[in-house]
């Protein structure tokens, strides 16, 4: 088994462009994997961790709802925002700058196959970044991502997540609000539950900013740690 994970940071890439980059990716391993099955052979499968922040977008993921976008194609434009419907699970999010997004395309059996964990090491690797600036951050019932004040009238979102996997492939993942401009989610109902907040890491600080290369090291750390893997050589694109 291949634990060793390759860490490609996108910078601030189009989210159509970052896509099918993913896309490629997670096709590559799958035919690896088809190959070896069909030849009986064992050629390792890689993995990879892309960080990346995108420019303004909102997707809806197959089980979505369209209504839960709030409005029009001609607001999109004015507000210099895109708009696509993409294969992973979940409602509708908003990606834009000041968010570290991550997307783990990685091969589960390089490492256990259990997609619920993997939902869940997910949430803790948030969850320990988060505790390093002094946030309790938790889980919600019966709700994606990470949230805090949970349980209470002011119970906020922080970071979203949406994964899709084939044959224990994975892509898409996780947006964590690091110094995210919040209004845009009022353009929307974020991951389609209602009377719920958003949030991001500096306001929860009352800082003007946090250092994002910061918050993506520490990401990082707990992945590694959790998912007991290794790191290849950073590689930019």
């Amino acid at each position: 088994m291949n634990k060793s994970l390759e860490i490609i940071n996108l910078a601030l890439k189009d989210y159509k462009e970052t896509w099918e980059f993913q896309e490629s990716l997670f096709q590559n391993i799958l035919q690896i994997k088809s190959t070896n099955r069909k030849e009986n052979t064992s050629q390792e499968t890689p993995n990879y961790l892309l960080f990346v922040e995108h420019p303004h977008v909102y997707t809806l993921g197959k089980s979505g709802h369209l209504e839960n976008l709030l409005i029009s194609k001609e607001k999109l434009k004015e507000i210099d925002a895109k708009f696509y419907k993409i294969n992973r699970g979940g409602d509708i999010t908003y990606h834009g700058p000041g968010q570290v997004v991550g997307y783990p395309i990685i091969d589960l059996e390089n490492f256990f196959t259990d997609i619920h964990k993997y939902l869940r090491l997910l949430e803790e690797m948030i969850i320990l970044t988060l505790a390093e600036y002094g946030l309790k951050a938790e889980r919600s019932t019966g709700e994606t991502g990470v949230w805090l004040d949970v349980g209470t009238p002011f119970a906020r979102k922080i970071c979203a997540m949406g994964v899709r996997a084939s044959r224990w492939v994975t892509m898409h993942g996780f947006a964590l609000n690091v110094n995210t401009d919040l209004g845009y989610f009022d353009h929307m109902i974020p991951c389609g539950i209602k009377d719920k907040a958003v949030t991001s890491l500096n306001v929860e600080l009352g800082k003007a900013s946090v250092s994002m290369k910061e918050v993506e090291e520490k990401l990082l750390k707990h992945f590694l740690a959790l998912f007991e893997a290794k790191i290849k050589p950073t590689k930019t694109v």
